[in-house]
């Protein structure tokens, strides 16, 4: 699987993790120099607290484009060390 967003390839991997149709890569297969720290959290009931990425492709950025569990609870806790990237940047 491939995250490509506006054209550039940030992630590949054969090792993803589907986790409710969304696609979480390895951190080792993600290009995080294309990343920033976002301010945005959300809460799953049964993942925890998400923390967001901005992506900056050739002097754009698409805000909340990735996301990922620091801390995931117990159930999830095979994300940690994962990034997913919403469906639309994702292929094979």
């Amino acid at each position: 699987m491939r995250a490509v967003l506006n054209g550039i390839v940030i992630a590949n991997s054969d090792q993803t993790i589907v986790v409710e149709g969304n696609h979480y890569f390895p951190l080792e297969d993600v290009d995080l120099s294309y990343l920033s720290a976002s301010d945005t959290h959300t809460l799953c009931p049964w993942k925890g607290v998400a923390r967001y990425y901005h992506a900056h492709i050739e002097g754009e950025t698409i805000t909340n484009a990735a996301w990922y569990y620091p801390e995931p609870k117990k159930k999830a806790d095979y994300i940690k060390y994962h990034i997913a990237f919403w469906p639309k940047y994702v292929m094979e």
